[in-house]
């Protein structure tokens, strides 16, 4: 049901209504577009006939009903858009019947809107729907709030009934982070406060609903936030190679310098194109769909994302997600979908359900099992590549991702980097007219003289989890029997190597970076390395192996969280707890658990003896001069799946 905006030069605004079933949505709708002369023109008196016809009440959310069943049902069921237009501007209304079309719509990007208002009946208040509609609009982003306290001649248009729910609604929303602009008294059956004020009310010195949403403001295009320009296609005309897509944020001009993620290529802008052709086009800007050309020939395709050189996005193949739960079927650990977010489209797979949220008391169950339909998560995914991606809270154009499962919507939400480094590291060494030194001495004569070859034995696991303590203990042994072993500790390494690292995500990623080239370096020596560090991070873990593949074996040094806050041997976790340290892993920084471990040493359940002997014999199988030829056949497949 549309009718054609009366203000012709001026853009629309976007408002979604959200809010609990039967809590008055559609009937504030109806009335609205009637009493700003918004309807088409007859459409009233045509539905009081049928009304009159059939014997039953005239209700103003008919105006909404498009088939006949759904006046049978008296329910709303399908997703419309519906203009209208105040003495101010125009107006899209995003009808939110509260199901599930309405929500793929919203989370796909189909609907947007620049604010929303949330209905809360005033003889109910604050329901289950009400809560998780809020919630909703919290995942999608929303700033521009206005709640309207439906029904108010139900309650006899009482005062003390709207400031109670008012309270309840405004403590709702401050809990889950939204701030409610204006919260209105109406009847939406009598008209009060929707555009006139009418006679009941004038305990309420606020505006009109109208009016309130003429002072909220249109999302303007976010030039200032840094260049995203994601690459819908690759068109060729003749010789000329042009790389089209729409830019969500930032500017870009002729001339500028293009950096394109994942693929670290860059090139020289040389035209910009748009339809119809302009030719005097230098520079566009967030909003604008554009078709670029460069100076080189890169290698540049759908997905791949331009930004400028000095502001890219993060490189990454895991990031968490907040996500609202669509499909019938539940999201499991292990389960794979397809994820969507610009023009970037990945597989992932579900990697832990890291808390399963409550909209109704935001109580959180950590570690569950599953994510049931219209539940909100937040999850933690993993891409078998790497992906360019941009935090909500850093780009929110950006920022929110849809899952697919088939060719279906089953949920979305806002993407959160919290704890995960940028994996975006550049191999070329910064220092020129460097150059490798050739060893004359081999690994095989170095084996022959000290029995045995060198390694790289990597312990990974949560702090407390025994690591550096079977590592010495390991260190001890190994010796005894004559083989050349030396640890490199977390804490030993961050005095002196690392000692201008923190803890950030970025800072224990290059932590790892350095101790996997020292060790690599050690192990090439002939030690074998015992390497006893927490390295959160698989793809960090990952890239240490490939420093030195052939030598490279990870050991997990398996103990969980409870277990290790039991040990606590250095009192770590309990200053976590209390907020002493910050990024703490297990705590409020994420421990990735090997994906596919060389050895796996269970330190819960065994004692050290059992685990020292465990591991020493494990080396003792992997560094002896008769497994070389098989280990370098395994560590070829291993750095094959890995890349």
């Amino acid at each position: 049901m549309t009718k054609e905006n009366k203000k012709t030069n001026q853009s629309q605004m976007g408002v979604v209504i959200v809010g609990h079933v039967d809590h008055g949505k559609s009937s504030l709708i109806g009335r609205l577009l009637h009493d700003t002369d918004s309807l088409p023109m007859g459409k009233k008196e045509e539905l009081e006939a049928i009304c009159e016809q059939r014997g039953v009440p005239f209700e103003w959310s008919f105006l909404l009903d498009a088939f006949q069943a759904e006046r049978d049902q008296a329910i709303t069921i399908d997703t419309t858009q519906i203009f209208f237009s105040t003495a101010q501007r125009n107006y899209v209304i995003i009808d939110a019947p509260g199901h599930r079309e309405f929500l793929k719509n919203m989370i796909s990007g189909a609907a947007q809107a620049d604010a929303a208002v949330l209905v809360v009946d005033a003889a109910e208040g604050v329901r289950e729907q009400t809560r998780r509609h809020a919630y909703m609009l919290h995942l999608l982003g929303m700033q521009q709030i206005c709640v309207v306290i439906n029904k108010m001649d139900k309650v006899g248009y009482d005062a003390d009934v709207f400031d109670k729910v008012s309270k309840e609604s405004v403590e709702y929303l401050k809990s889950i982070g939204l701030n409610a602009a204006h919260i209105i008294p109406i009847s939406a059956r009598a008209g009060d406060m929707m555009v006139e004020r009418g006679n009941n009310m004038d305990w309420y010195k606020g505006e009109t609903l109208t009016n309130t949403l003429d002072r909220f403001s249109q999302s303007s295009p976010p030039v200032s936030l840094p260049l995203r320009f994601p690459v819908q296609d690759v068109y060729r005309f003749d010789e000329e190679r042009i790389l089209v897509g729409r830019i969500e944020t930032g500017t870009l001009s002729k001339g500028d310098t293009i950096f394109f993620s994942p693929t670290n290529e860059k090139a020289v802008v040389t035209s910009i194109k748009n339809w119809p052709e302009e030719e005097s086009l230098l520079k566009a800007s967030a909003g604008q769909s554009v078709g670029i050309t460069l100076d080189d020939r890169i290698f540049v395709e759908r997905g791949h994302l331009g930004s400028a050189v000095k502001t890219p996005p993060m490189l990454s193949n895991v990031f968490k997600a907040n996500i609202f739960w669509l499909s019938h079927n539940p999201l499991k650990v292990g389960n794979s979908y397809k994820v969507r977010y610009g023009t970037t489209e990945a597989s992932v797979t579900v990697q832990s359900i890291d808390n399963l949220i409550d909209t109704q008391d935001l109580k959180q169950e950590g570690d569950a099992a599953e994510v049931a339909r219209n539940c909100v998560a937040e999850i933690t995914l993993r891409a078998r590549d790497t992906l360019p991606i941009d935090a909500h809270d850093m780009n929110a154009k950006m920022g929110r991702v849809v899952l697919y499962e088939g060719y279906d919507v089953a949920g979305g939400g806002l993407i959160n980097m919290d704890g995960y480094p940028d994996q975006r590291q550049n191999s070329e060494p910064k220092s020129k007219n460097i150059y490798k030194v050739l060893h004359s001495v081999t690994p095989e004569m170095r084996a022959e003289r000290f029995g045995h070859f060198g390694g790289i034995f990597w312990f990974t696991g949560l702090s407390g989890s025994g690591k550096s303590t079977l590592a010495v203990a390991v260190e001890q042994e190994i010796f005894k029997q004559n083989m050349n072993a030396y640890v490199l500790d977390g804490d030993n390494v961050r005095y002196g190597l690392n000692s201008d690292l923190g803890f950030s995500p970025d800072d224990r990623a290059e932590n790892i970076r350095r101790i996997g080239e020292v060790a690599a370096l050690q192990a090439n020596s002939g030690v074998i390395v015992l390497s006893a560090f927490i390295s959160p991070y698989q793809a960090d873990r990952d890239k240490a192996r490939i420093v030195a593949p052939m030598m490279f074996h990870e050991i997990y040094i398996k103990a969980d969280l409870e277990t290790c806050e039991t040990r606590d041997p250095k009192g770590l976790y309990k200053k976590a707890r209390g907020g002493d340290i910050k990024q703490f892993t297990g705590i409020d920084s994420p421990y990735e658990a090997p994906v596919n471990p060389d050895l796996v040493v269970d330190t819960q359940g065994n004692d050290i003896e059992t685990c020292v002997k465990q591991i020493v014999n494990y080396i003792k199988e992997n560094v002896g001069l008769e497994k070389l030829n098989q280990k370098q056949k395994n560590a070829e497949k291993r750095v094959v799946s890995i890349k």
